[in-house]
């Protein structure tokens, strides 16, 4: 059984290879968008097996469906909708799927950080 001390060690490397996994992702994504895919993909693979949370803001960033990078613009649409609760719905073009995020949990969000 791994002690505490090394529980956290591995949780720590899993966060910083996660977050390097996605920087990958963003920054060879106009090259190469299947390989931004993989990153995705073991990025997701490391969180699993560590059991470490993706962070809020990186996992925005991809399809909850199909597991692809998402990038406004080119392979999903962002738009805000007012009916019954406010939201923002992300649409992932390439499966079609749809993902709402609150926009009161966005506020109070913002107000953590600042």
């Amino acid at each position: 059984m791994p002690c505490r001390r090394q529980r956290v060690e591995v949780r720590r490397i899993a966060l910083e290879r996660i977050d390097r996994l996605f920087e990958a992702a963003d920054e060879v994504f106009h090259v190469d968008p299947v390989l931004s895919h993989r990153y995705v993909e073991l990025a997701r693979r490391i969180s699993m097996r560590c059991r470490v949370r993706i962070p809020r803001y990186l996992r925005r960033r991809f399809c909850h469906y199909c597991y692809k990078f998402l990038r406004p613009g080119v392979n999903c649409r962002v738009r805000v909708a007012k009916r019954r609760e406010p939201h923002v719905a992300v649409t992932c073009l390439e499966c079609g799927k749809t993902m709402r995020l609150n926009l009161r949990g966005l506020k109070d969000e913002g107000k953590r950080e600042a």
